[in-house]
This record gives structure tokens, sequence and C-alpha cells, in this order.
């Protein structure tokens, strides 16, 4: 049946105008971005197959163009129309983080890390450089591959806060694994960074691990 005989009540689109888009699940939520089916399958239907196939939604729009084109009622149109809607997500994020404005809460850090982070294939160590007043000054990417004391260089980071003249800095690096428990290495690294930034008078508030749907604070854990 498709979604225009559903009772109204029960239909996606207006469902999520009525009760707010936190009250759809994934499938329906992608169906509206779907808006049609196939045939034989409504949208709602076609939406719940494309999960299951690539085993998730996050996993569907982290998909390469080539895997996602592939799937059913999906092409370089809907790809297009996807990535825009991601990269508007992404900046709305940094735009609530962007020069001058304050860090909110540890809850907004969090978020808007996972938003520039988690998707990575690869380790990326970045860091927020923040004044005294825990304003954002910048963020920056510094570092991509494997996270360890090797290839995450204390020297750089303390010539990137001085440049900014940052007063603190918040580091945070992403596991592709999903898994945010801290590794031996990212421990001994937030110590090195801590006790380089320290000599020139630059505290670090913490350090986010960031992974699938969640970020693990080093600060709260004490390592820092």
């Amino acid at each position: 049946m498709a979604i225009k005989d559903w009772p109204v009540a029960e239909r996606p689109r207006e469902r999520l105008l009525t009760s707010g888009p936190a009250s759809l699940s994934d499938a329906e939520l992608l169906a509206i971005f779907l808006r049609t089916g196939v045939r034989g399958k409504s949208a709602v239907d076609l939406a719940r197959e494309l999960l299951t196939r690539f085993g998730g939604l996050r996993q569907l729009l982290s998909a390469p163009r080539d895997a996602f084109c592939a799937g059913p009622g999906l092409g370089s149109a809907k790809f297009a129309q996807l990535q825009a809607v991601l990269e508007m997500g992404r900046r709305h994020l940094h735009q609530r983080l962007e020069r001058g404005s304050p860090l909110l809460s540890p809850e907004h850090t969090a978020e808007f890390l996972r938003a520039r982070l988690r998707d990575h294939p690869y380790e990326v160590f970045a860091v927020l450089f923040l004044d005294n007043r825990h304003r954002v000054l910048a963020f920056e990417e510094l570092f991509r591959g494997t996270i360890d004391g090797a290839s995450v260089h204390p020297r750089e980071v303390v010539r990137r806060a001085l440049h900014f003249n940052a007063a603190a800095v918040i580091l945070s690096h992403n596991h592709p694994s999903g898994v945010t428990e801290p590794s031996p290495a990212d421990r001994h690294i937030t110590l090195r960074l801590r006790d380089a930034l320290a000599l020139v008078d630059i505290r670090v508030l913490d350090h986010l691990i960031v992974g699938d749907g969640d970020c693990c604070s080093l600060a709260q854990r004490g390592l820092v």
C-alpha cells in the first residue's frame, strides 16, 4: 500500500510535522528523504530494505558514491541531495562554534566534534583553540593516521596554539572502530600534550574520543 493511502496520523511526513523528527524511526526519516518507493514497495518498505542492506543509517549515509548508487531507488541525484543535506548539518554546527562564540555546554562541544570526526575512515586528531573565557578561536584537524606518540607532534600543537594566542585547548580524535575506550597511546599523548602546553601557560581542558554515537571524555576519567 502506498503511503498516501495510509491513515494521515501514520504517514511519516505528517507525524514529523505534528510530533517532531525525534518521533520517527530511522526508516521513516529515510522514507521522507526518498519521497517515493519502487514497484511493489512503499518508501518506508524501501527504507527498511536499504537500512538492512547497508547495516544501519550511519553506514548508508557514509557510503561511498558507487555503493550508495547501487542501492534500489537510489542514484546520483539522491547521492548529491544527501551530501548537500549532510554538509548543511555540518555547517550549522560549525556556525554555532564559529570564532568568538562561547562553548555552550560539554554536550554541544561533543555534538560538534562527532559531526566533524565520526565518519572519517581513518583517525584524525583535531584541536579546539579557546581564549581565556572559553570562546572559540579556531578548530583545526592537525594530524591523520594512527594516533600515537610518533604521529602527533606536541611542537606543532604548541605552535598552532601560540599562533591563535589560545589560553586553553580541547583535544579530540576519532576511533573509526566506533569504540571510544582510550588506549594507552591515547593516554600517553594526552599527558605529553598537557605537559608541553603547560610550559607556555596553555591549559588542556579535555581530550574527547569520538566513536559511533558517543564521546569519551578523558577529563571525566581523571586522565587530563
